[in-house]
């Protein structure tokens, strides 16, 4: 294959993917936005909420992805049947990782009033993570059916889905926010209760789609909890559970620089929701392009075509890191601009402005990360980047972040410092770990996995 052919085939499969982790992300800025209509402290009480729940949410994303390079490679050997064993215990095991993370969103919640955070903003944030995390079950049963269809490349059905109830969460965001056509004006809570409505609209339509569709009769997909086998649950696991760790390391590691703004005051953490917010755009959409290097690299593999595996790797890192240069100069030159889509406090905005720059910096790193970890997913290598992931964040990043911030007086800026540095680091590592274990496979002439 030609450039031109990796690119135009890596794009088509991409685009839906971007579109579809973009509405995602979306679900919270749109709630961000207009809450922070309300005020600083509605908006920091979102940023608390959310910082805790995406984690648990990203972990949820990392467990599902377990499915999608096993289908992709099953789907390049032709065994059609085990794409639906596949999906039968991919399902089940979304099923118990919302129970459980459910569990843990409930423990977590009652220890927010020892984090040291300002007292108004916790009363406002636990009621509304509660309700927001009462859509983790019907959001891990959709990315079952998600990462089957993305699995076997058909990407689109899942953005039509996503783009659909996210107009649902901002209609049902403006009714009842802000108490319009008669609704209560509930505030923060009314947008958990939109998002929990969009989010159970997911599902629904998802599997409506997939257990009507021709195209799903090969496989022979099954709900039930029949026939399930323990090494094939544990074969989805090993990949599903440190990708859940890698999302967890690097979203925590945003989640504690919250924590941390909330000891500089309200505003510095209304100014992080709102850096961190727009900067979660921009990375929910290379991550799609992340998704559609796994899909080709895993595909590629069960062909045994190891070459075109490794160029259409290197297509996702070239695509990464165009997309998101041209991410980071827009935060740079509009930094003044973006923040006052969430609020007329101006010192929240100018807080905002000085992190956008560091945003704008880290932009590149972070989108060769996160192709890094898409493609050496598709080549089932999962568990030496979760490592590389928690090193970068946690016993660099962050501690590097907190001496900034509080030791030299740098404050916010200190902080995203610090997680800029580590990104840095992920990703250097990354793309020579893809670029060592592409050649070593085209040398030797064997995958890393197998169906």
């Amino acid at each position: 294959m030609t450039i031109k052919d990796h690119f135009k085939t890596t794009f088509i499969l991409a685009f839906p993917v971007v579109l579809s982790q973009l509405g995602q992300v979306l679900v919270g800025v749109a709630d961000s936005m207009m809450v922070g209509r309300m005020g600083a402290v509605p908006l920091a009480a979102a940023s608390l909420g959310n910082s805790i729940f995406f984690v648990i949410l990203m972990f949820g994303m990392g467990i599902s992805m377990g499915i999608t390079p096993l289908v992709s490679v099953a789907e390049g050997k032709g065994k059609f049947k085990r794409i639906g064993h596949l999906f039968q215990h991919g399902l089940w095991i979304n099923i118990a990782t919302a129970v459980l993370l459910t569990v843990v969103v409930v423990g977590l919640s009652q220890g927010l009033h020892f984090l040291n955070q300002p007292e108004e903003v916790v009363i406002l944030t636990i009621p509304y993570l509660y309700i927001i995390t009462a859509s983790l079950l019907p959001f891990m049963i959709f990315q079952s059916f998600k990462q089957l269809a993305e699995g076997i490349s058909q990407t689109k059905q899942a953005m039509y889905v996503t783009i659909f109830c996210n107009v649902v969460n901002v209609f049902l965001n403006w009714v009842l926010i802000y108490g319009n056509l008669g609704a209560p004006e509930m505030g923060l809570n009314g947008a958990g209760i939109a998002t929990l409505i969009s989010r159970v609209l997911m599902p629904i339509m998802m599997g409506l789609y997939v257990m009507r569709s021709k195209r799903y009769d090969v496989f022979n997909l099954q709900l039930g909890l029949g026939k399930l086998r323990f090494l094939l649950l544990n074969r989805i696991l090993k990949i599903g559970v440190p990708t859940g760790f890698q999302y967890i390391f690097e979203v925590s590691a945003f989640s504690a620089a919250a924590i941390m703004m909330g000891w500089i005051g309200v505003n510095a953490l209304a100014a992080h929701q709102i850096a961190i917010n727009l900067a979660s755009v921009s990375y929910m959409m290379v991550s799609g392009l992340s998704t559609a290097g796994m899909i080709r690299v895993s595909n590629q593999i069960g062909r045994n075509n190891f070459k075109t595996m490794r160029e259409a790797g290197m297509m996702v890192f070239g695509m990464a890191l165009v997309f998101m240069a041209i991410t980071g100069l827009i935060f740079i030159l509009m930094r003044s601009y973006l923040p006052t889509l969430y609020i007329d406090n101006n010192e929240v905005v100018a807080m905002s402005a000085s992190l956008l720059i560091i945003a704008g910096l880290f932009q590149l790193s972070d989108g060769i990360q996160v192709a890094g970890l898409g493609v050496l997913r598709g080549m089932e290598d999962v568990q030496f980047p979760t490592v590389i992931t928690l090193v970068a964040y946690w016993v660099i990043g962050l501690p590097l972040g907190y001496f900034l911030a509080f030791e030299l007086g740098m404050a916010e800026k200190g902080i995203w410092y610090g997680l800029l540095i580590g990104l840095s680091i992920t990703a250097v590592v990354l793309f020579y770990r893809f670029h060592k274990l592409s050649n070593r496979m085209i040398a030797s002439n064997k995958p890393t996995i197998t169906a």
